[in-house]
C-alpha cells in the first residue's frame, strides 16, 4: 500500500505541475483571442506580456462582457432588456441600465444633429426589407405596407431622459440599436482591458476598432486598413497608423439583397424608408468613442457624400469616405482626418482633403474598380 501510495501522490503532483507549467507559460507577443459573436467576429490582439493563464483568464472576462452587452440590447433574443423595452406600454417610463441609458443617448444625440440621418426607432422597417430578426422573404415591401411603419417612426417617437436612467416609447416604434451597440461593446472590451492593466491592445468586433498604445517592444503602431468598395472578396486600399483612438466603418456593400436586378442597401435612409441610393459607398469616422463613431459613421453613410461632408466638416469629425464614380472610386477626407494622419502623407495616399464647397468634390479624378 505504501508504494502504491506513493506512486498515486507522484503521479497527482506531476500532473499538479504540469498543469501550474503550462498556466504560467509566457506567451509570444501579441497574443490573439478570437471567436464568434454577436453573428460576426472578436479578435483581440494583445502586446502586453502574458501568459497562457492570463490570457485564459482575459478572453473569459472579454466574452463576460460581450454576454452582458447582448443582454442588454439584442434584438436577436427576446430576453433582453432592449426587447422589454421594446414590450412596455407607451408613454410610460421605463427604468434602464446605465449601459442602455449610455446608447441610446448617444443615438439621440446623433439622431438630432444628423436631421434624423440616425434613427433608432426603425426597427420596424429594418425587419420590412428583411434586415432584422423577423423570419421573412428578402423581397421588397408594397408601398402601403412600407408607408404604414414609415409613418410611426422619427427620433420624436423616443425619449431619453439620462440623469433619471429612464426612457419611453411615444409611439408604437421598435427600438433597434444595431448602428450604435457593437461600437458600445468595443468600448466595453477595451474597458475592460484597461481595468486589467493593460496598456498595448487592439479590439476588432466585427470591423468595430479601438486601439491603445502599440503593437510590440519597439512602439510600432497599430495598423488598420480601409476597404475597397468592391463586392466580394475585402481588401484594404488605404493603411494607417493608430494609437489610442476608436474606428468605425458603415459601408453599403457588404450586406444587401437584389431582385429583379437592381440591389438593395441594408443600410436605410430613416427618413424615406428605403434603401441608400447614392454615391457613397462607405464612412470611416475616426473617434475617441467607438460607439459615437459607429452612430456617427452610419448617419454619415445615408447622408451622402456631399451633405455627409458637410456635417463632419461643421461637427469637425475624423471621416474619410470612399464614394464611387463612374467604373471607380475617390477618397475624400474631412480637414479633422487630414490633421490627425498628416495632411501631406493623407494627400499623398490619393485622398482628397475636402477644405472648401462640397461640391467641389465632384471634380476628383476617380481609381478604377479591377
Amino acid at each position: 500500500m505504501t508504494l502504491l501510495r506513493s506512486l498515486l501522490l507522484s503521479l497527482l503532483l506531476g500532473l499538479l505541475l504540469s498543469g501550474c507549467s503550462e498556466r504560467d507559460r509566457p506567451l509570444d507577443s501579441p497574443v490573439t483571442l478570437e471567436g464568434e459573436i454577436f453573428g460576426t467576429f472578436y479578435q483581440v490582439s494583445i502586446a502586453d506580456p502574458l501568459t497562457q493563464g492570463e490570457a485564459n483568464e482575459l478572453e473569459a472576462g472579454l466574452l463576460a462582457e460581450l454576454e452582458a452587452v447582448d443582454a442588454a440590447m439584442s434584438t436577436w433574443r427576446d430576453d433582453s432588456e432592449l426587447m422589454a423595452f421594446n414590450r412596455a406600454p407607451l408613454g410610460k417610463w421605463q427604468p434602464l441600465s446605465d449601459p442602455l441609458i449610455e446608447v441610446l443617448a448617444i443615438g439621440q444625440s446623433v439622431a438630432e444633429a444628423s436631421g434624423g440621418a440616425f434613427d433608432m426607432t426603425i426597427g420596424d422597417l429594418v425587419n420590412l426589407w428583411s434586415f432584422g430578426p423577423e423570419a421573412r422573404p428578402r423581397e421588397v415591401p408594397g408601398d402601403a405596407a412600407l408607408a404604414a411603419r414609415l409613418a410611426e417612426v422619427g427620433p420624436d417617437s423616443l425619449e431619453v431622459d439620462a440623469e433619471a436612467r429612464q426612457a419611453r416609447r411615444l409611439r408604437d416604434v421598435f427600438v433597434d440599436l444595431s448602428g450604435v451597440a457593437k461600437g458600445h461593446a468595443t468600448d466595453r472590451v477595451a474597458g475592460y482591458l484597461d481595468r486589467q492593466g493593460l496598456d498595448h491592445y487592439l479590439v476588432n468586433l466585427g470591423g468595430e476598432i479601438k486601439v491603445s498604445g502599440h503593437r510590440d517592444a519597439e512602439s510600432a503602431p497599430w495598423r488598420i486598413g480601409i476597404e475597397v468598395p468592391r463586392d466580394g472578396r475585402p481588401e484594404a486600399q488605404h493603411v494607417f497608423a493608430l494609437e489610442d483612438i476608436a474606428v468605425a466603418t458603415s459601408g453599403d456593400y457588404r450586406n444587401y439583397f437584389e431582385e429583379d436586378g437592381q440591389r438593395y442597401s441594408h443600410t436605410l435612409d430613416p427618413r424615406t424608408g428605403r434603401p441608400i441610393e447614392h454615391r457613397l459607398a462607405s464612412a470611416t469616422v475616426v473617434h475617441p468613442s467607438d460607439a459615437w463613431a459607429d452612430a456617427w459613421a452610419t448617419a454619415l453613410l445615408v447622408l451622402g457624400e456631399k451633405d455627409g461632408m458637410a456635417l463632419a466638416r461643421e461637427r469637425e469629425l475624423a471621416v474619410l469616405m470612399l464614394v464611387r464614380q463612374g467604373g471607380g472610386w475617390i477618397s475624400l477626407a474631412s480637414p479633422a482626418f487630414a490633421e490627425r494622419f498628416d495632411r501631406e502623407a493623407i494627400e499623398a495616399l490619393g485622398v482628397t482633403v475636402v477644405d472648401g464647397a462640397s461640391a467641389e468634390m465632384a471634380d476628383e479624378p476617380a481609381r478604377p474598380l479591377e
